[in-house]
C-alpha cells in the first residue's frame, strides 16, 4: 500500500513503459500510414474519437469503481481482524485464569492463524506459521487443504476441552467461541474477494476501446498536427492507460504489489500486540516501508 501523498513518475512509468512503446509505435504506424496512403483519399471525422473517448470514460470510471470497491472491502475486513485478534486474546488472558499455558499456546496458535491466512490468499508457501503450533497442531493441519480454517477448528475444539475442564463458565465459552465465528466469517469474505474473478469483459473491452481510441485520435490530429501528432497520440493515450491500469491494480488486494494490501504489516501488527499481551519479551519490529514509499 502506497504511504506517501505523491507518486513518482518512476513507479507510473513501471508500471506503463511496455504499454507505452506499443502504443509510440502504434501511433508512428498509423501517422505513416494516413500520411501516405489515406490523405490523398479521404478524411477522418474528428466525431469518431469523440465518441469512443466518451464510451471509454464511462467504462474506465465504473472499472475504477469496482476495482476500489473491492479493495476497500478488503481492507475493512482486515481491519477487523486486527481487532478480532485484540479482542480474542484479550478475552483468553482474562477469562482462563488458571492456564497460562493454554492461553499462550492458543494466543500462537491464532498468529499462526493468521500467517496460514495470509500465505493461502497471496498464493505464497512461507511456512512462517509453522513455527507457532505445536507438533501435534502441525501432523493435524498437514492433513488439511484449508490450513487456516484448521487452525480454527483446533482452537474450538481447545475452548471445548476448557468449558469441559471447567476452567471457564458458559458465558465466558459463548463469548470466546463468538470470537472465532467472527474470525470465521472475516476468513470466508477475504476467501470470496480471492475467489471471485473481476468480470473478463470489462476490462478486455475497455483495452480494445482505448486502443481505437489511439488510432483513430493519432489518425485525426494528425490531419493538422503532422508528425507531431504521434506524441499527441501516445499523451492522450497514456492518460487513459495510466488510469485502467492503475485501477485494475486494485482489483486483486491481496497481491504483492505497490498497491495492495499491506498484508505484512497487518500480520505483523497482530503479532506484536498479541505477543506482548502474552508477556512475551522477543518483539519484532514493524514493517519498514520499502524505499520509504510503500509497504507489503
Amino acid at each position: 500500500m502506497l504511504i506517501v501523498q505523491n507518486i513518482r513518475l518512476s513507479r507510473v512509468l513501471i508500471d506503463t513503459w511496455k504499454v507505452d512503446i506499443i502504443m509510440i509505435i502504434s501511433c508512428t504506424v498509423v501517422y505513416l500510414v494516413r500520411e501516405y496512403l489515406i490523405a490523398y483519399h479521404f478524411q477522418i471525422s474528428p466525431i469518431i474519437p469523440t465518441v469512443l473517448g466518451t464510451a471509454i470514460a464511462f467504462f474506465i470510471g465504473f472499472n475504477n469503481n469496482q476495482a476500489y470497491d473491492r479493495w476497500w472491502e478488503a481492507r475493512k475486513i482486515w481491519g477487523a481482524l486486527v481487532n478480532d485478534s485484540r479482542s480474542f486474546a484479550r478475552n483468553l488472558i482474562n477469562y482462563v485464569e488458571e492456564d497460562e499455558t493454554t492461553v499462550k499456546t492458543m494466543a500462537y496458535r491464532h498468529i499462526a492463524f493468521i500467517y496460514a491466512l495470509k500465505a493461502n490468499l497471496r498464493h505464497t508457501v512461507d511456512g512462517i506459521y509453522i513455527k507457532y503450533l505445536t507438533e501435534d497442531d502441525k501432523n493435524e493441519v498437514d492433513q488439511q487443504s484449508n490450513v487456516h480454517n484448521a487452525i480454527l477448528n483446533i482452537q474450538a475444539r481447545e475452548l471445548q476441552q476448557l468449558l469441559k475442564a471447567k476452567k471457564i463458565d458458559g458465558f465466558k465459552f459463548i463469548e470466546i467461541n463468538e470470537m472465532l465465528t467472527r474470525l470465521t466469517d472475516s476468513m470466508g469474505m477475504c476467501e470470496r474477494i480471492k475467489n471471485t474473478v473481476f468480470p473478463t469483459t470489462y476490462s478486455y473491452l475497455t483495452k480494445v476501446f482505448i486502443w481505437l481510441f489511439v488510432v483513430t485520435f493519432t489518425l485525426v490530429i494528425s490531419q493538422d498536427m503532422g508528425y507531431w501528432s504521434i506524441f499527441m497520440g501516445w499523451l492522450i493515450g497514456f492518460v487513459f492507460v495510466s488510469t485502467q491500469i492503475n485501477g485494475m491494480r486494485l482489483v486483486n488486494p491481496f497481491e504483492t504489489n505497490s498497491s495492495s494490501l499491506p498484508l505484512n504489516n497487518i500480520s505483523r501488527t497482530i503479532k506484536i500486540n498479541l505477543l506482548e499481551m502474552i508477556g512475551e519479551t522477543d518483539i519484532p519490529e514493524p514493517v519498514k516501508p520499502i524505499n520509504q514509499e510503500y509497504i507489503l
